[in-house]
């Protein structure tokens, strides 16, 4: 019942210039992550209300050589029926998609998939998830076989980084994600604006 979100946000995400000029020009056009190991399972990916840390994933993806030219794009989003990891809810549900992965998996003689860091990046993020993106697509096939309605999108936070200070409780890369499955929760996409000074910003 209140799995839906009544508000539209605003995310951005990071990608080729070529990319971002599709996206603007082709209202069809929906950019699907399906890599095993995506955070939030398959999807297009954006950054909750923070242009900058789209910016600076594109630029990282460039150092790597899997970007030529990055840029961003925003989007006005309505979540729709969100898989939301803020909520006690669907955390109960990755919580059972889990057990019953992990039981499927035994029964199957199968290993079930891990979280580990990059080789080039030792530093305990754990960046390929390949055992998050499992249980979350586990749920949504689960959900699909049950025959209920599928979710839309997925939400969460992620702690990751350095503390920003000695014993802080804020880390440098903190972020909330969202992984849109659903393309209709996308009601538009929009080139960053730069502040004008002549006025008070809202």
């Amino acid at each position: 019942m209140y799995s839906f979100r009544p508000n539209l946000i605003i995310g951005f995400h990071g990608c080729e210039a070529k990319d971002q000029q599709q996206i603007l020009n082709n209202p069809k056009y929906f950019k699907k992550s399906q890599q095993n190991y995506d955070w939030l399972g398959h999807g297009m990916y954006f950054w909750e209300n923070d242009p900058e840390r789209a910016r600076l994933w594109a630029e990282k993806k460039k150092k790597a050589g899997t970007l030529k030219e990055p840029a961003i794009i925003g989007a006005v989003i309505d979540l729709g029926y969100c898989l939301d990891m803020f909520s006690n809810k669907s955390i109960e549900i990755i919580k059972e998609a889990y057990k019953l992965l992990k039981s499927e998996s035994e029964a199957l003689k199968k290993p079930i998939p891990e979280n580990i860091d990059h080789p080039k990046e030792k530093n305990g993020d754990k960046v390929l998830r390949e055992l998050d993106c499992a249980v979350i697509q586990y749920a949504h096939s689960f959900f699909k076989k049950e025959g209920y309605k599928g979710f839309d999108s997925v939400r969460a936070a992620f702690i990751e980084g350095k503390e920003i200070y000695p014993n802080a409780g804020f880390n440098e890369r903190t972020h909330i994600q969202i992984c849109i499955i659903n393309p209709n929760c996308i009601k538009g996409f929009f080139l960053e604006r730069e502040i004008n000074n002549n006025f008070p910003s809202v």
